[in-house]
């Protein structure tokens, strides 16, 4: 038996001696070309070996997050800085109570309290009395903050501060109350969580835009509130990276669920789920340590934004970093209704101003017979009709026709009988909408045109480039705390309310943050 590679068997019994020399020496001369000829072969198609250079752990982009996340200090903080970050502190300790007398804050509340054993610790917004656990207050005071969709803006488009205050106010009534943090140092972990988000949306120009895909606040918000949890804590620089990665997989949610009652569960969710993050990481809990960079085949922070270009984020010097909120102030909303609502509002309200002079006043409809709306394409805030107010809120037609009619939209304008007049609903049904090419969807540079065409044939047009509010046109302190005083006077007597303004004014210079946390009790 010949045995060739142990694989062909060629049986030689029964054969002549020249009849198994014959085939024996065949099979070796068909062995040696064949050998030959692999061997060329070979030469001529040398394998590529590529040999993939692992960065350095301290090189990438991620362990350039953890380590500013670690070593930024409370005086790189800027005047400008402190002012802008309380003035969003109390913007969004505002809605937060106002948004906790809505029915959603309400089911999310109850769910918390049915479903999970009491703990009382962290303290819950127009609750006096009512304490859950960190994670859980600040997942229902979240989900106040965004109830009303009344909370700040900034660009690229997110709701920073409903993400990150609710998480670190949690974390800081769950420290011993020998060791609560410091205004400052409380101010500082509020904006290392604005800055993150602010970093991450500016790899990616989809994210400048208004999001079709994930809402914004769902993603770096999650990531926004982890980064502060993990400042707050003074987590060194590698579990801050952690922290970062497993909020990560803790991250993001659907546009689908715009304008219902989901959506104030995104922010609820980047509250409760950032500040998990971060403690999961100060047990020791790792995650991926290049979850930031762009890692050719396997997704990591870009599944959420498909052009997402990362650069690593400069350490703090003795010279200072500059935060982006230095760079760009906040928006803050007069009405509690998605942003892009504010450019027609204003526009139909100038409209309004023409039609009833100058006192107050009624538009009649009998007046009416087109309205035009020139607006960005964006569909989850084109509905002509809406039919809740989570629906009128993300609606150009339902905000432009009620301030068309009343001069303005306010609190009041959302509630069931004030979306069901007669007289809104017949100006609602001769509304036409244009996307001019000029008017990208995008809050740096949409603008919002509104068109009515009078019975008599005259024409009245209404625009508005930048509304009062917008971060190029910002809220003066006065309209902000007029804002905030009649937000949280829903729920607070009015001495608290002013208290809690002299509180936030002076947080900076606090020696520990128990006046701010007692005032929230």
């Amino acid at each position: 038996m010949l045995k060739i590679k142990d694989t062909i068997c060629i049986p030689l019994s029964g054969l002549c001696a020249s009849s198994r020399y014959f085939i024996v020496y065949f099979v070796l001369c068909v062995l040696q070309k064949t050998s030959r000829h692999l061997k060329a072969v070979r030469g001529l198609h040398k394998p590529a070996v590529e040999v993939l250079k692992h960065p350095a752990p301290e090189d990438t982009v991620t362990a350039s997050f953890g380590k500013f996340i670690s070593e930024i200090k409370p005086q790189h903080l800027s005047a400008v800085v402190l002012q802008r970050s309380k003035r969003m502190v109390l913007d969004s300790i505002g809605v937060g109570l106002i948004g906790s007398t809505t029915d959603v804050f309400e089911l999310a509340l109850q769910h918390c309290q049915y479903m999970y054993a009491p703990d009382d610790i962290s303290s819950v917004y127009g609750r006096t009395g009512t304490r859950l656990s960190p994670t859980l207050a600040a997942f229902v005071n979240g989900v106040a903050t965004h109830s009303m969709d009344f909370d700040d803006t900034w660009h690229p488009a997110t709701h920073p501060s409903g993400a990150v205050l609710p998480a670190v106010l949690a974390l800081s009534d769950m420290m011993p109350a020998n060791n609560k943090p410091s205004g400052l140092d409380f101010l500082l972990a509020f904006n290392v969580g604005i800055e993150i988000q602010g970093r991450l949306m500016r790899f990616s120009n989809e994210a400048h835009n208004i999001p079709k895909r994930f809402h914004p606040p769902s993603v770096v918000g999650t990531m926004g509130s982890a980064a502060a949890c993990a400042r707050l804590l003074s987590l060194d620089p590698s579990r801050s990276s952690h922290a970062l990665a497993i909020a990560a997989s803790l991250a993001g949610a659907p546009m689908a669920n715009a304008a219902t009652q989901s959506k104030p569960l995104h922010i609820g969710n980047a509250s409760r789920l950032g500040l998990e993050a971060a403690l999961l990481a100060s047990r020791g809990l790792e995650a991926s340590p290049l979850v930031l960079d762009a890692v050719a085949g396997v997704a990591g922070f870009n599944a959420f934004y498909e052009d997402y270009v990362p650069q690593p984020l400069e350490s703090p010097s003795d010279d200072g970093h500059m935060f982006l909120l230095e760079e760009q102030d906040m928006g803050f909303k007069r009405f509690p209704a998605h942003l892009g609502m504010h450019w027609v509002a204003d526009a139909a309200a100038s409209i309004h101003k023409v039609l009833v002079g100058v006192g107050p006043g009624t538009v009649s409809t009998a007046q009416v017979q087109d309205i035009l709306l020139r607006v960005p394409q964006s569909k989850y805030i084109n509905r002509p009709f809406p039919e809740s107010e989570h629906e009128a809120r993300h609606s150009f037609q339902f905000n432009a026709c009620s301030a068309l009619l009343d001069g303005e939209v306010t609190v009041q304008s959302f509630t069931p009988a004030a979306i069901s007049r007669p007289d809104l609903l017949s100006l609602l049904s001769r509304v036409r909408v244009e996307h001019p090419h000029d008017n990208p969807a995008n809050f740096n540079r949409m603008y919002g045109e509104v068109q009515v065409t009078l019975v008599g044939g005259d024409i009245l047009k209404g625009r508005c480039d930048t509304f009062y509010g917008h971060w190029r046109n910002p809220l003066t302190n006065e309209s902000l705390r007029k804002k905030f005083r009649n937000n949280a006077e829903v729920v607070l007597p009015s001495e608290k309310v002013e208290m809690l303004i002299d509180v936030v004014e002076k947080l900076d210079r606090l020696g520990d943050c128990r006046a701010l946390l007692s005032q929230l009790q």
